[in-house]
Protein backbone atom coordinates (compact mmCIF):
# COMPACT_ATOMS: atom_id res chain seq x y z
CA UNK A 1 0.00 0.00 0.00
CA UNK A 2 1.45 3.44 -1.13
CA UNK A 3 0.37 6.57 0.47
CA UNK A 4 -0.02 10.00 -0.65
CA UNK A 5 2.20 12.70 0.79
CA UNK A 6 0.68 15.83 1.39
CA UNK A 7 2.95 18.91 1.91
CA UNK A 8 2.28 21.11 5.11
CA UNK A 9 -0.17 18.42 6.38
CA UNK A 10 -0.01 15.31 8.71
CA UNK A 11 -2.27 12.56 9.36
CA UNK A 12 -4.65 12.16 12.36
CA UNK A 13 -3.36 9.94 14.98
CA UNK A 14 -6.76 8.90 16.00
CA UNK A 15 -7.74 8.32 12.57
CA UNK A 16 -4.72 8.35 9.70
CA UNK A 17 -7.43 8.77 6.85
CA UNK A 18 -7.66 12.31 8.27
CA UNK A 19 -5.12 14.92 7.54
CA UNK A 20 -4.81 18.09 10.06
CA UNK A 21 -2.83 20.96 9.22
CA UNK A 22 0.66 21.19 10.49
CA UNK A 23 0.22 24.55 11.67
CA UNK A 24 -3.23 23.61 13.74
CA UNK A 25 -2.92 21.90 17.59
CA UNK A 26 0.32 23.70 18.52
CA UNK A 27 -0.48 25.59 22.10
CA UNK A 28 2.60 26.33 23.97
CA UNK A 29 2.67 28.19 27.40
CA UNK A 30 5.52 30.04 26.45
CA UNK A 31 4.44 33.21 24.55
CA UNK A 32 4.84 33.79 21.32
CA UNK A 33 7.26 37.41 21.67
CA UNK A 34 10.26 37.59 22.94
CA UNK A 35 10.50 38.00 26.51
CA UNK A 36 9.35 41.87 27.95
CA UNK A 37 10.97 41.60 30.98
CA UNK A 38 13.99 39.65 32.95
CA UNK A 39 11.30 37.87 35.11
CA UNK A 40 9.19 36.39 31.72
CA UNK A 41 12.79 35.60 30.32
CA UNK A 42 13.97 34.10 33.90
CA UNK A 43 10.57 32.18 34.43
CA UNK A 44 10.04 30.90 30.61
CA UNK A 45 13.09 29.47 30.43
CA UNK A 46 13.11 25.34 31.53
CA UNK A 47 15.99 23.98 33.24
CA UNK A 48 16.90 20.28 33.62
CA UNK A 49 13.64 17.70 33.98
CA UNK A 50 11.36 20.72 34.57
CA UNK A 51 8.20 21.55 32.90
CA UNK A 52 5.55 23.80 32.02
CA UNK A 53 1.38 23.17 33.59
CA UNK A 54 -1.42 25.05 32.64
CA UNK A 55 -3.88 25.23 35.52
CA UNK A 56 -6.67 27.15 34.54
CA UNK A 57 -8.78 29.40 33.66
CA UNK A 58 -11.20 26.91 33.30
CA UNK A 59 -10.01 24.86 36.18
CA UNK A 60 -12.74 25.66 38.83
CA UNK A 61 -10.65 26.42 42.01
CA UNK A 62 -8.96 29.19 40.36
CA UNK A 63 -11.67 31.28 41.64
CA UNK A 64 -13.21 32.21 38.28
CA UNK A 65 -11.28 32.43 34.95
CA UNK A 66 -7.60 32.71 36.73
CA UNK A 67 -5.02 30.58 34.25
CA UNK A 68 -1.98 29.73 36.57
CA UNK A 69 1.69 28.42 34.67
CA UNK A 70 3.03 26.60 36.43
CA UNK A 71 7.11 25.34 36.64
CA UNK A 72 7.34 22.40 37.71
CA UNK A 73 9.92 19.87 39.04
CA UNK A 74 8.07 16.52 39.36
CA UNK A 75 5.51 17.22 41.31
CA UNK A 76 7.45 20.26 43.29
CA UNK A 77 6.40 24.05 42.13
CA UNK A 78 9.46 25.51 40.99
CA UNK A 79 7.83 29.10 40.02
CA UNK A 80 4.74 30.40 38.89
CA UNK A 81 2.81 33.09 36.97
CA UNK A 82 -0.90 34.45 37.11
CA UNK A 83 -2.09 34.92 33.95
CA UNK A 84 -5.42 37.41 34.14
CA UNK A 85 -7.45 39.67 31.74
CA UNK A 86 -9.89 36.60 30.45
CA UNK A 87 -12.78 38.86 32.30
CA UNK A 88 -11.37 42.24 31.58
CA UNK A 89 -14.49 44.38 31.10
CA UNK A 90 -13.00 47.96 31.43
CA UNK A 91 -14.95 49.22 34.42
CA UNK A 92 -12.74 51.95 35.47
CA UNK A 93 -13.63 53.63 31.80
CA UNK A 94 -17.19 52.62 32.10
CA UNK A 95 -17.38 54.96 35.22
CA UNK A 96 -15.81 57.69 33.64
CA UNK A 97 -17.98 57.51 30.83
CA UNK A 98 -21.12 57.42 33.79
CA UNK A 99 -22.53 60.13 35.54
CA UNK A 100 -21.68 59.81 39.43
CA UNK A 101 -24.86 57.95 40.12
CA UNK A 102 -24.65 55.28 37.22
CA UNK A 103 -21.24 54.59 39.09
CA UNK A 104 -22.89 52.71 41.57
CA UNK A 105 -24.06 50.07 39.12
CA UNK A 106 -20.86 49.84 37.25
CA UNK A 107 -19.15 48.65 39.83
CA UNK A 108 -21.17 46.17 42.29
CA UNK A 109 -20.18 43.41 39.71
CA UNK A 110 -16.66 43.40 40.78
CA UNK A 111 -16.35 41.39 44.21
CA UNK A 112 -19.79 39.80 42.99
CA UNK A 113 -19.94 38.09 46.32
CA UNK A 114 -19.67 41.41 48.55
CA UNK A 115 -20.68 43.85 46.26
CA UNK A 116 -21.99 46.27 48.76
CA UNK A 117 -18.28 47.09 49.83
CA UNK A 118 -17.64 48.04 45.90
CA UNK A 119 -20.34 50.44 46.22
CA UNK A 120 -19.20 51.90 49.50
CA UNK A 121 -15.77 53.24 48.77
CA UNK A 122 -16.62 55.38 45.20
CA UNK A 123 -19.56 56.50 46.97
CA UNK A 124 -17.40 57.65 49.83
CA UNK A 125 -15.08 59.43 47.07
CA UNK A 126 -17.52 61.23 45.90
CA UNK A 127 -19.08 62.55 49.09
CA UNK A 128 -15.68 64.12 49.86
CA UNK A 129 -16.02 65.64 46.36
CA UNK A 130 -19.59 66.92 46.91
CA UNK A 131 -18.71 68.02 50.94
CA UNK A 132 -21.84 66.03 51.59
CA UNK A 133 -22.75 64.66 55.15
CA UNK A 134 -24.73 61.47 55.42
CA UNK A 135 -27.11 61.38 57.80
CA UNK A 136 -26.22 58.99 61.03
CA UNK A 137 -29.46 56.58 60.14
CA UNK A 138 -27.78 55.74 56.73
CA UNK A 139 -24.23 55.21 58.09
CA UNK A 140 -26.09 52.68 60.66
CA UNK A 141 -28.02 51.33 57.93
CA UNK A 142 -24.61 51.02 56.02
CA UNK A 143 -22.44 49.48 58.65
CA UNK A 144 -25.25 46.80 59.17
CA UNK A 145 -25.79 45.54 55.85
CA UNK A 146 -22.23 45.84 54.98
CA UNK A 147 -21.33 43.31 58.31
CA UNK A 148 -24.01 41.06 56.85
CA UNK A 149 -22.66 40.63 53.52
CA UNK A 150 -18.98 40.52 55.35
CA UNK A 151 -20.23 36.98 57.12
CA UNK A 152 -22.26 36.20 53.96
CA UNK A 153 -18.60 36.54 51.81
CA UNK A 154 -16.78 34.56 54.86
CA UNK A 155 -19.00 31.61 54.85
CA UNK A 156 -18.61 31.25 51.15
CA UNK A 157 -14.84 31.41 51.45
CA UNK A 158 -14.94 28.74 54.56
CA UNK A 159 -16.86 26.21 52.19
CA UNK A 160 -14.77 27.12 48.93
CA UNK A 161 -11.72 26.19 50.94
CA UNK A 162 -13.17 22.96 52.30
CA UNK A 163 -14.16 22.07 48.65
CA UNK A 164 -10.53 23.06 46.93
CA UNK A 165 -9.02 20.93 49.74
CA UNK A 166 -11.69 18.01 48.80
CA UNK A 167 -14.75 18.60 51.06
CA UNK A 168 -18.23 18.65 49.41
CA UNK A 169 -20.11 19.07 52.63
CA UNK A 170 -18.73 22.38 54.16
CA UNK A 171 -19.85 23.76 50.63
CA UNK A 172 -22.97 23.22 51.30
CA UNK A 173 -23.69 24.56 54.83
CA UNK A 174 -21.99 27.20 53.51
CA UNK A 175 -24.81 27.86 51.28
CA UNK A 176 -26.65 27.07 53.23
CA UNK A 177 -25.65 30.28 55.57
CA UNK A 178 -25.25 32.78 53.21
CA UNK A 179 -28.60 31.95 51.17
CA UNK A 180 -30.32 33.29 54.89
CA UNK A 181 -28.13 36.81 54.43
CA UNK A 182 -28.85 37.21 51.19
CA UNK A 183 -32.65 36.80 51.25
CA UNK A 184 -32.52 39.41 54.29
CA UNK A 185 -30.45 41.52 51.73
CA UNK A 186 -32.93 41.52 49.44
CA UNK A 187 -35.81 42.41 51.83
CA UNK A 188 -33.38 45.36 52.47
CA UNK A 189 -32.03 46.38 48.47
CA UNK A 190 -34.32 44.26 46.45
CA UNK A 191 -31.77 42.19 44.79
CA UNK A 192 -29.50 38.70 45.85
CA UNK A 193 -26.53 39.51 44.39
CA UNK A 194 -25.64 42.72 42.84
CA UNK A 195 -27.62 45.18 45.71
CA UNK A 196 -26.71 48.64 44.14
CA UNK A 197 -28.41 50.04 47.63
CA UNK A 198 -25.76 52.45 48.49
CA UNK A 199 -26.42 56.39 47.51
CA UNK A 200 -24.31 59.46 47.00
CA UNK A 201 -25.40 60.78 50.20
CA UNK A 202 -27.54 57.59 52.31
CA UNK A 203 -29.54 54.31 51.73
CA UNK A 204 -31.89 53.24 48.70
CA UNK A 205 -34.09 52.45 51.39
CA UNK A 206 -34.79 52.30 54.96
CA UNK A 207 -35.12 49.42 57.33
CA UNK A 208 -38.60 47.29 56.53
CA UNK A 209 -40.53 44.85 58.19
CA UNK A 210 -39.21 41.80 56.53
CA UNK A 211 -35.71 42.43 56.46
CA UNK A 212 -36.12 42.99 60.84
CA UNK A 213 -38.23 39.86 60.86
CA UNK A 214 -35.46 38.00 58.89
CA UNK A 215 -32.56 39.25 61.32
CA UNK A 216 -34.07 39.10 64.17
CA UNK A 217 -34.68 35.39 63.46
CA UNK A 218 -31.40 34.46 62.09
CA UNK A 219 -29.61 36.14 64.93
CA UNK A 220 -31.00 34.62 67.79
CA UNK A 221 -29.54 31.31 66.36
CA UNK A 222 -26.54 32.56 63.96
CA UNK A 223 -24.05 31.84 66.81
CA UNK A 224 -24.95 28.22 66.96
CA UNK A 225 -25.21 27.57 63.78
CA UNK A 226 -21.81 29.32 62.77
CA UNK A 227 -20.08 27.35 65.63
CA UNK A 228 -22.05 23.93 64.37
CA UNK A 229 -20.55 25.02 60.59
CA UNK A 230 -17.14 25.40 62.56
CA UNK A 231 -16.87 21.91 63.94
CA UNK A 232 -17.19 20.02 60.39
CA UNK A 233 -13.72 21.62 59.62
CA UNK A 234 -11.78 22.72 62.98
CA UNK A 235 -11.95 19.10 64.41
CA UNK A 236 -11.36 17.40 60.72
CA UNK A 237 -7.92 16.12 61.15
CA UNK A 238 -7.66 16.00 57.42
CA UNK A 239 -8.53 19.90 56.87
CA UNK A 240 -6.14 20.76 59.77
CA UNK A 241 -3.36 18.96 58.97
CA UNK A 242 -3.72 19.60 55.29
CA UNK A 243 -3.95 23.21 55.80
CA UNK A 244 -1.65 23.87 58.71
CA UNK A 245 2.19 25.03 57.27
CA UNK A 246 0.91 25.49 54.03
CA UNK A 247 1.38 29.01 52.12
CA UNK A 248 3.50 30.33 55.07
CA UNK A 249 4.40 34.26 54.85
CA UNK A 250 5.98 36.36 57.72
CA UNK A 251 4.68 40.07 58.57
CA UNK A 252 7.43 41.51 56.70
CA UNK A 253 6.98 39.92 53.49
CA UNK A 254 3.32 40.43 53.94
CA UNK A 255 3.54 43.92 54.33
CA UNK A 256 6.21 44.08 51.25
CA UNK A 257 3.52 42.73 49.17
CA UNK A 258 1.36 44.83 50.30
CA UNK A 259 -1.24 42.40 51.49
CA UNK A 260 -4.37 43.88 53.97
CA UNK A 261 -7.37 42.27 55.24
CA UNK A 262 -7.33 38.83 56.93
CA UNK A 263 -3.97 37.45 54.57
CA UNK A 264 -2.21 40.44 56.46
CA UNK A 265 -3.56 39.75 60.09
CA UNK A 266 -2.62 36.14 59.91
CA UNK A 267 0.66 37.39 60.10
CA UNK A 268 0.29 39.13 63.11
CA UNK A 269 -0.08 42.20 62.04
CA UNK A 270 -3.31 44.20 63.33
CA UNK A 271 -3.75 46.94 60.17
CA UNK A 272 -7.77 46.89 60.05
CA UNK A 273 -9.08 50.24 58.02
CA UNK A 274 -11.68 50.24 60.10
CA UNK A 275 -9.52 51.38 63.35
CA UNK A 276 -6.50 52.56 61.41
CA UNK A 277 -8.47 55.10 59.51
CA UNK A 278 -11.85 55.36 60.77
CA UNK A 279 -14.78 55.80 58.96
CA UNK A 280 -18.64 55.79 58.76
CA UNK A 281 -19.57 55.14 62.50
CA UNK A 282 -17.25 52.26 63.45
CA UNK A 283 -15.38 54.48 66.04
CA UNK A 284 -18.90 54.49 67.77
CA UNK A 285 -18.43 50.48 68.19
CA UNK A 286 -16.79 48.07 70.10
CA UNK A 287 -15.13 45.16 68.46
CA UNK A 288 -11.80 43.64 68.36
CA UNK A 289 -9.52 43.24 65.54
CA UNK A 290 -8.35 39.42 65.61
CA UNK A 291 -4.92 38.44 64.68
CA UNK A 292 -3.03 35.25 64.47
CA UNK A 293 1.20 35.04 63.95
CA UNK A 294 1.10 31.36 62.18
CA UNK A 295 0.69 33.38 58.65
CA UNK A 296 -0.43 30.30 57.12
CA UNK A 297 -3.89 28.68 54.88
CA UNK A 298 -4.70 27.47 58.25
CA UNK A 299 -4.39 30.74 60.07
CA UNK A 300 -6.13 32.87 57.56
CA UNK A 301 -8.96 30.47 57.39
CA UNK A 302 -9.16 30.69 61.73
CA UNK A 303 -9.03 34.67 61.67
CA UNK A 304 -11.97 35.05 58.91
CA UNK A 305 -13.92 32.65 60.78
CA UNK A 306 -13.23 34.74 64.22
CA UNK A 307 -14.42 38.31 62.29
CA UNK A 308 -17.88 36.08 61.84
CA UNK A 309 -18.28 36.54 65.43
CA UNK A 310 -16.76 40.51 65.58
CA UNK A 311 -19.32 41.29 62.61
CA UNK A 312 -22.10 39.68 65.15
CA UNK A 313 -21.17 41.64 67.52
CA UNK A 314 -21.32 44.82 65.35
CA UNK A 315 -23.96 44.26 64.05
CA UNK A 316 -26.05 43.76 67.29
CA UNK A 317 -24.65 47.00 68.46
CA UNK A 318 -25.93 48.91 64.94
CA UNK A 319 -29.49 47.50 65.97
CA UNK A 320 -29.80 48.83 69.73
CA UNK A 321 -28.01 52.31 68.86
CA UNK A 322 -29.63 53.07 65.51
CA UNK A 323 -30.79 56.93 65.53
CA UNK A 324 -34.12 57.37 64.15
CA UNK A 325 -34.08 60.17 61.16
CA UNK A 326 -33.51 60.53 57.38
CA UNK A 327 -31.55 58.06 55.32
CA UNK A 328 -30.40 60.36 52.44
CA UNK A 329 -28.84 63.64 52.40
CA UNK A 330 -30.66 66.44 50.19
CA UNK A 331 -28.85 66.37 46.47
CA UNK A 332 -30.03 67.36 43.09
CA UNK A 333 -30.19 64.66 40.61
CA UNK A 334 -27.39 65.95 37.96
CA UNK A 335 -24.10 66.06 40.32
CA UNK A 336 -21.48 68.22 39.13
CA UNK A 337 -18.66 68.14 42.05
CA UNK A 338 -16.04 71.22 42.40
CA UNK A 339 -12.77 70.13 40.74
CA UNK A 340 -10.34 68.42 42.80
CA UNK A 341 -9.30 64.65 43.98
CA UNK A 342 -10.69 62.47 46.93
CA UNK A 343 -9.39 58.97 48.35
CA UNK A 344 -11.67 56.43 49.93
CA UNK A 345 -11.33 53.56 51.75
CA UNK A 346 -13.07 50.71 53.56
CA UNK A 347 -12.26 47.65 54.98
CA UNK A 348 -13.43 45.03 52.48
CA UNK A 349 -13.65 41.22 53.19
CA UNK A 350 -10.31 40.51 51.25
CA UNK A 351 -8.58 43.05 52.53
CA UNK A 352 -8.56 47.79 51.96
CA UNK A 353 -10.91 48.04 49.28
CA UNK A 354 -10.49 52.30 47.82
CA UNK A 355 -11.24 54.29 45.21
CA UNK A 356 -8.97 57.65 43.82
CA UNK A 357 -11.45 59.81 41.75
CA UNK A 358 -11.00 63.31 40.38
CA UNK A 359 -13.44 65.68 39.11
CA UNK A 360 -12.97 68.41 36.60
CA UNK A 361 -16.69 69.86 37.84
CA UNK A 362 -18.47 67.75 34.80
CA UNK A 363 -21.44 65.62 35.70
CA UNK A 364 -19.28 62.62 35.08
CA UNK A 365 -15.74 61.51 36.89
CA UNK A 366 -12.34 62.82 35.07
CA UNK A 367 -10.26 59.78 36.45
CA UNK A 368 -11.92 57.03 38.43
CA UNK A 369 -9.24 54.31 39.64
CA UNK A 370 -10.28 51.10 41.90
CA UNK A 371 -7.85 49.43 44.27
CA UNK A 372 -8.91 46.00 44.99
CA UNK A 373 -7.22 43.88 46.98
CA UNK A 374 -7.41 40.74 45.23
CA UNK A 375 -5.20 41.91 42.45
CA UNK A 376 -2.51 43.12 45.25
CA UNK A 377 -2.95 39.44 46.45
CA UNK A 378 -2.44 37.44 43.02
CA UNK A 379 1.60 38.89 43.47
CA UNK A 380 2.43 36.85 45.95
CA UNK A 381 1.27 33.54 44.73
CA UNK A 382 4.73 33.07 43.30
CA UNK A 383 6.04 32.96 47.20
CA UNK A 384 3.49 31.25 48.89
CA UNK A 385 3.28 27.80 46.42
CA UNK A 386 6.97 27.99 45.86
CA UNK A 387 8.49 24.44 47.06
CA UNK A 388 4.41 23.18 47.44
CA UNK A 389 2.94 20.23 45.61
CA UNK A 390 0.66 21.19 42.53
CA UNK A 391 -2.36 19.44 44.86
CA UNK A 392 -1.58 22.40 47.57
CA UNK A 393 -1.82 25.00 44.75
CA UNK A 394 -5.44 25.58 45.08
CA UNK A 395 -5.38 25.27 48.80
CA UNK A 396 -2.96 28.38 49.09
CA UNK A 397 -4.89 30.14 46.24
CA UNK A 398 -8.02 29.40 47.84
CA UNK A 399 -6.63 31.11 51.48
CA UNK A 400 -6.16 33.83 49.72
CA UNK A 401 -9.67 34.31 48.99
CA UNK A 402 -9.08 36.12 45.51
CA UNK A 403 -12.48 37.35 43.07
CA UNK A 404 -11.23 37.58 39.88
CA UNK A 405 -14.28 40.05 39.02
CA UNK A 406 -12.12 42.66 41.07
CA UNK A 407 -9.08 41.76 39.08
CA UNK A 408 -9.83 42.01 35.74
CA UNK A 409 -11.71 45.44 36.32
Amino acid sequence: MTTTSHPGRHASADDPRVLLDDEIGVFGTVPPYPPRTEREAEFYTLGDGQMFLNMGPQHPSTHGVLRIVLKLDGEKVVDLDPVLGYLHRGVEKLCENADYHQVISQVDPLEYVSSLFCEWSPVMAFEKLLDVDVPRRAEYIRVLSGELNRIASHALFMGWFALDLGGLTPILWSFIERDEIVEMLAALTGQRMLFNYFRIGGVNGDLNHDFMSRLGDWMSRATGQIEANLTLLNQNEIFVRRARGLGVVDTETALAMCMTGPNLRATGSPFDVRRAHPYSIYPELDFDIPTRTEGDSLARYLLRMEEIKQSLRIIDQCLHQMPDGPIMAKLPRLLRPRPGRAYAAIEGPRGQYATYAISDGTDQPFRMRIHDPSFVHLQSVGLLMRGDLIADCMAIMASLDPVMGGVDK
